[in-house]
């Protein structure tokens, strides 16, 4: 076992390299750090002065020296970890940024903001290829990709997970709505099972919840003790 310290504050979140060698961690010291995963040793540290949300790499496996970061100043920073250049923003959002999926082969990314909007961003550019916002939309702190690739889990606080397509048109799938658990006020998080048979979420009263991917009946729910 390893413990890694170079964060002065609580880290928010923590992205792996495909291979499982190197990693980032987002702090709220302002800081992101690229870590070796084997020696603990910090190979580069970003920053922008403003807090690091959510980190990720993209997939693809000649571009994993590509960070894209989330921002509390409501921008997606693009670094080159090669030369430590920010290369890209991407500002449309009005609040922070919560989330970064990739999709469609890592053509095209999501985000999720406290302004209560998805956006669909083509990578690369910084023009919004495609966005979301409804007058009855709440916030969305979580999201995660089926392993089928086709469709996205996006935990909504009101206490429903919403469900959007990834083909172009990133349509809301209304026969794909879970529910049941209460997640208002807590952002917890969403994922799938490996196999895509099952979703699952925690709640705000400490319970975790399954739910068949297809009946989107719940198929069991436990608290801890």
């Amino acid at each position: 076992m390893r413990t890694y310290v170079g964060h002065s504050k609580a880290v928010r979140d923590i992205w792996f390299c495909n291979d499982g060698t190197k990693f980032l961690t987002a702090g709220y010291d302002k800081n992101i750090k690229y870590w070796d995963t084997q020696t603990g040793q910090v190979i580069s540290p970003f920053s922008t002065g403003k807090i690091p949300y959510v980190v990720r790499l993209n997939p693809d496996d000649d571009k994993q020296s590509i960070l894209l970061a989330g921002m509390s100043d409501k921008k997606i920073v693009q670094w080159d970890m090669n030369t430590g250049q920010v290369v890209q923003e991407y500002d449309q959002h009005l609040g922070v940024v919560n989330t970064i999926t990739f999709v469609d082969n890592n053509r095209r990314f999501v985000t999720l903001s406290d302004d209560k909007s998805l956006r669909v961003w083509e990578f690369g550019i910084t023009v919004v290829i495609k966005y979301i916002s409804e007058p009855h939309m709440h916030s969305m702190p979580s999201i995660s990709l089926h392993p089928s690739t086709n469709y996205l889990a996006a935990q909504s606080l009101d206490n429903q997970i919403l469900t959007y397509s990834t083909r172009d048109k990133f349509q809301l799938n209304t026969n794909k709505v879970f529910s049941g658990h209460s997640v208002a006020g807590y952002a917890c998080q969403v994922n799938f099972s490996p196999d895509g048979r099952f979703i699952m979420s925690g709640d705000g009263e400490g319970k975790c919840w399954f739910w068949d991917w297809k009946t989107r009946k719940v198929r069991k729910y436990l608290r801890e003790i």
